[in-house]
């Protein structure tokens, strides 16, 4: 058995020295656009008089699901908003992201907006402060709490341990 099927469950061979690198921050730069919209998603369900533990059900059973619908959603709801993940490492990689883009001479609409979002957020409760708190920015302004009862205080990760599996890219010739 391959030694990177002992360290992950998805072993992807992303290319060139550095390609990962640049993927890391791609997925990082996604995740932070979720965590940002479901912020806003919740807070505005909550204001227009739904109940959250449905709110949150209806969004994992749609179109708008996603892996940080699943995990980040259920410890803001929870109210303990742990993710082991803090504002300013969420910053560092919405930068990175960014330098990435503007190497390549583009232009971005949406990471100028989240990078300012996450500077405001890193002033009023810290840089060190769980990156799920970034909800908090909306809590205050609708003067509301974004919380429901039966949400674990952690992410919980229930996907079994099992070694790790080699992804095969669609239409690349040299798959492994």
């Amino acid at each position: 058995m391959p030694v990177l099927a002992h360290m992950g469950r998805r072993i992807l061979h992303t290319g060139p020295l550095g390609s990962a690198s640049v993927l890391k921050v791609v997925t990082n730069y996604l995740a932070t656009a979720n965590l940002l919209t479901l912020c806003e998603a919740l807070v505005t369900s909550k204001v227009a008089g739904m109940d959250l533990n449905t709110t949150y059900e209806a969004i994992r059973i749609s179109s708008g699901n996603s892996f940080v619908h699943e995990t980040e959603s259920q410890v803001i709801l929870n109210g303990s908003r742990d993710i082991n993940f803090t504002m300013d490492l969420v910053y560092k990689d919405i930068r990175l992201f960014s330098e990435v883009a503007k190497r390549g001479n583009l232009q971005l609409e949406l990471a100028p907006m989240m990078v300012e979002i996450i500077e405001d957020g890193q002033k009023r409760f810290g840089p060190r402060e769980h990156s799920p708190n970034i909800i908090k920015r909306l809590e205050e302004a609708a003067g509301v709490d974004i919380l429901a009862p039966g949400f674990p205080p952690e992410m919980v990760d229930d996907e079994p341990e099992v070694p790790g599996d080699e992804v095969n890219v669609k239409g690349r010739d040299d798959a492994r």
